[in-house]
Order: C-alpha cells, then structure tokens, then sequence
C-alpha cells in the first residue's frame, strides 16, 4: 500500500464569481451600493479578506468599494448618454499576508432615465412653393431622442394648443415617429412676405413623458409646374424686374460716384477763404492783403503820357483814364505865349492847384511830374535843328570874319541863304 500526503501551500483568496455584472440607474445618488464580491481565503475559512479597485492613475474613479465587506458603491453622478457602461478591476489579498492577490472584473452597466426630451433629428430647410394649393405635403420631419429606445419612441407630433390657429400651414402626425407640414391656403408671395415660422412640439414614449418645442422656418420660393424649386434668392425680385446682377452693379457704381462727387463739392464749398472783412462793424484790426500788380511801362491806360510833355505840347486838362469823375471841369486854354511867360514855380503852383481841385485825383497823397523846363533862355537856343523847317531872317555873313576855322561853316549857310533868296 501506497501513502500519499498532499503538503499546504498558502494561496491568495478566491472569489465566488469569475467576473460579475452589475447594473445601476443614471442620476443615481452619491454613495448608491452598486452592488457586492466576494472572496475566501481556500488555506483557512476564518482568515480575513481585504479588497480594493485596482486603478491607473489616469482613471477617473466613479466607484469605490468597502476593504471588508466588497460592497461597491457610486462617487460621482453617472450619466448614461455620456458612458453607458464601466469596467473596473477589483483585487483582494489576505489580511495576513498582502503579497497574495487575486484579481477579478466588474462590469457595470448604467441604466437609463427618461432624462432628455425629444427633439427635431435635423435643422430643415423647408420651401413652399409660391403656386401652391391647400392641403399640399410641403415637407416630413422626423424627431430623435437621447434616451434609451425605452424612453424615446414612440414620437407625438402636434402644434402647441396655446397659440392661435395658424392660418397658412398645419401638421400631421403620420404615427411613424414622422409627421408631414402641409399649407392651409393657396398661393403665397414672396414680395408680401418671404419667410414663415411655424412653432411645434413633440414628446416621446417614456414613463413620464417629456416634450420639446421647436420652429420651423418655411422660405417662399419661385418652382416650376413640377414643383422644383427655381430659385429663393433675393435676385429673383430683380430679375422679374428685368435687372440683371451687372445692372446693379452700374447702379451702385453710379449710386458711389455721385455721392464722391457730392462729398468733393461740398468740401470745396467749406474750403472756399472767409471774406477779408465780415462786418462793417467789425474791423478789428483786420490786415488787408492785396496781390495786384501794376502793368509796368507798357500800361499807359491808368494816366496820361502827355502830362510829363512841355506845357505848351498839352493845350487843355487832361483827366485820368482808369477813373471816371462825379464832376467834369471846365478845361483851360491856355496861348502858346502864356505858357511861354510862366516861371517854373509858378508852372508848379497851378498843376498844384489844379490837382487839388480835380476830384478824380486819388484822396491820398501822389507825386506828380512835370518835364517843363521853364521860360527861353535870353540868348536863345543855340541849336540849329530847327533852322532847316523854320522861316528865319538871321545873316550868316559874319561867320566869315570869324576866322579860318569857321570857313566851311560860313560857305554852307551862304549857300542856304542864297538858295532862299532865289
């Protein structure tokens, strides 16, 4: 006969379940029991077991679980439509002994609440033609819901009770999560108006019901007899009126240029200088500042060149040309043998005389001159300029006794006076 003894080796504790599932509602309260492991120690019955969640740094810790008895509890608020389901490690080792571990999965599962109301699946662009008829399926809409299938279909559509009948469009629930927009006149305009909203409200299937309310925006739109949609643009109006989009184009460049030219004018307008002196009254030291210029020698219009001859070459007053007097003098004559007579300070104190009296003088100060020479000389002009057109009775025959160097002299105006004798 043959004896076998089996020896003891310590193991690390056992847990009553391969892997566990467990379940727990979402928005359940902090601290809720998840639910509960279990693990013995196979050496010993009575040894005792401590347990832990095996973690990663990293891990957000939703769960913690009692060192004694295993039992799993929440730490924050679970939410399903964000995780719908967690995976934790759960390790347990002998009090005594802590380097023997055991391991095991825990799944727990998030179960749903009608927490989330039902709502449109999309954002629909919904046109009504603008040749329409009553009764006429413009569009179908459909609703989604973020819960469970539990608590979202079946979908209820209708129009809110507490707003007035809508008299240009309707809804119909087709009783397959669906419902159909349909017109309740015919024919719409555009240039009346463009843009309709119509307000609804859908609820779903869940135990208590929650609902949404929505707006449907409904564009008019120009379609064909088929009922495609031809256009819903602005340029549309334009077009009906004959004005294509290089039309506008001209227009607005016209519309721009004339508004420059405005602008421009009325800058020039403000940019003009302010008069020199605003008021009568108010001359406070104003400074004047005039740029004309004179003519220079060729203008002769401002006075009378005949002024600055002899006297006796001007015979009457003459007045100033570039201004016209209130009061016209009396020109004085004068004979050839008064003007002869006159000294040249008596010449002087008559211009005098008469540029006081003479109202077209400028009111101010001016200087007045005179090429008068004064009276003949007595012994008389010596030149000879004159002797050849004037009628003259004076001998030449004693620039004969005059010498030899007066010769020449004495034969040419010998021979003149001869030829005036004969």
């Amino acid at each position: 006969m043959l004896k076998i003894i089996v020896g003891d080796v310590n193991e690390p504790p056992l847990f009553s379940m391969p892997s566990y599932i467990m379940e727990v509602y979402e928005n359940a309260k902090v601290g809720t029991v998840v639910g509960t492991v279990l693990a013995q120690d196979p050496d010993s019955a009575n040894s005792l077991v401590r347990y832990f969640i095996d973690y990663n740094d990293e891990d957000d810790r939703f769960f913690n679980i009692d060192a004694n008895t295993g039992s799993i509890k929440t730490t924050k608020v679970l939410d399903r439509e964000e995780t719908p389901w967690y995976n934790i490690t759960v390790a347990a080792s002998e009090n005594d002994n802590p380097g023997l571990l055991s391991h095991v999965t825990v799944g727990i599962k998030i179960l749903d609440v009608n927490d989330n109301p039902p709502e449109l699946a999309r954002e629909y662009d919904i046109v009504v033609c603008e040749n329409s008829k009553p009764g006429q399926v413009i569009h179908t809409i459909s609703a989604t819901d973020k819960d469970d299938f539990a608590n979202g279909p079946r979908f209820n559509f209708f129009l809110d009770e507490h707003l007035s009948i809508n008299p240009n469009f309707t809804l119909r629930d087709n009783e397959d999560n669906t419902a159909s927009i349909l017109t309740r006149r015919r024919r719409f305009s555009r240039t009346m108006q463009d843009v309709y909203y119509l307000p609804i409200m859908v609820s779903d299937g869940g135990i208590p019901s929650l609902s949404s309310s929505s707006t449907l925006t409904i564009r008019v739109c120009a379609c064909e007899r088929d009922g495609r949609v031809r256009t819903c643009h602005a340029e549309a109006f334009l077009s009906s009126a004959g004005l294509s989009t290089g039309a506008l184009i001209a227009i607005l460049l016209c519309v721009l240029i004339l508004l420059a030219i405005v602008v421009l004018f009325i800058t020039l307008r403000r940019s003009k200088k302010e008069p020199l002196i605003i008021s009568e009254e108010d001359v406070r030291e104003n400074v004047v500042t005039y740029d004309d210029e004179g003519g220079g020698e060729e203008d002769t219009e401002a006075f009378d060149i005949t002024a600055l001859r002899n006297p006796s070459a001007a015979e009457e007053l003459k007045y100033r040309r570039d201004i016209r007097p209130e009061v016209k003098l009396t020109p004085r004559h004068q004979t050839l043998s008064t003007l002869e007579s006159i000294d040249v300070q008596e010449f002087i104190k008559q211009r005098l005389a008469e540029a006081d009296l003479d109202p077209s003088v400028p009111p101010y100060d001016s200087l007045q001159t005179y090429a008068y020479e004064g009276q003949r000389s007595e012994a008389g002009s010596i030149s000879s300029l004159d002797s050849a057109t004037t009628q003259s009775d004076q001998d030449y025959h004693y620039l004969g006794d005059w010498g030899p160097e007066f010769k020449k002299l004495a034969e040419l105006y010998g021979e003149i006076e001869s030829e005036r004798t004969t």
